[in-house]
């Protein structure tokens, strides 16, 4: 039952993500204001890798990235006690 619920949570996951993609693609079309940002985090392990087109867009990034590196180190500790 958990590998279930995993596999699901991890396909709405992904259908939300292209949803996200496709909304943002349009409202860009339909008369959007053309400026772009963009920004990514690779993480390996707990170690984030930001990279971003501008400043603003490395600073929510690199939050989102300590977010993720503070919920990989609870998993990790949670998973060592079971």
């Amino acid at each position: 039952m958990r590998g279930e619920t995993l596999i699901l949570a991890g396909m709405i996951t992904i259908i939300a993500g292209f949803l996200l993609v496709f909304i943002g693609t349009l409202i860009s079309a339909l008369g959007g204001n053309g400026d772009v940002e963009g920004g990514g985090v690779i993480m390996i392990g707990p170690i984030p890798i930001v990279f971003g087109t501008s400043r603003g867009a490395v600073t929510l990034v690199s939050i989102l990235a300590v977010l993720l590196m503070v919920l990989w180190i609870i998993g990790a500790l949670l998973a060592r006690r079971v």
